[in-house]
């Protein structure tokens, strides 16, 4: 769930799997395997930064949603809201 909100939190903007781990709480371990299904169900799309933008860094990979990842994942966390299990969690909105 947290993978979720940390990425509802900006619907529109690219996310870099680091800022995953460090806004939703979940290792990188945890996070790729996670991302790899929302990438095979249609939710969301990747890149890679342009290599002169980096800094000198190699570039790194990007995620976005798509029109159907917004619509799934605010459905899943409307849900999350009614939900006795996930009463306890930050879910990104006030109850």
């Amino acid at each position: 769930m947290g993978v979720a909100v940390a990425i509802m939190g900006d619907p529109a903007g690219k996310h870099w799997g680091y800022e995953l781990t460090r806004n939703s709480g979940v290792r990188s371990g945890v996070l790729y395997p996670i991302l790899a299904r929302m990438l095979d169900e249609g939710w969301l799309t990747d890149g890679w930064e342009e290599p002169g933008t980096t800094g000198g860094r190699p570039p790194r990979r990007y995620y976005e949603l798509t029109d159907s990842g917004k619509r799934e994942l605010g459905a899943l966390l409307a849900h999350a809201r009614t939900d006795a299990r996930f009463r306890d969690m930050n879910l990104g909105f006030s109850r």
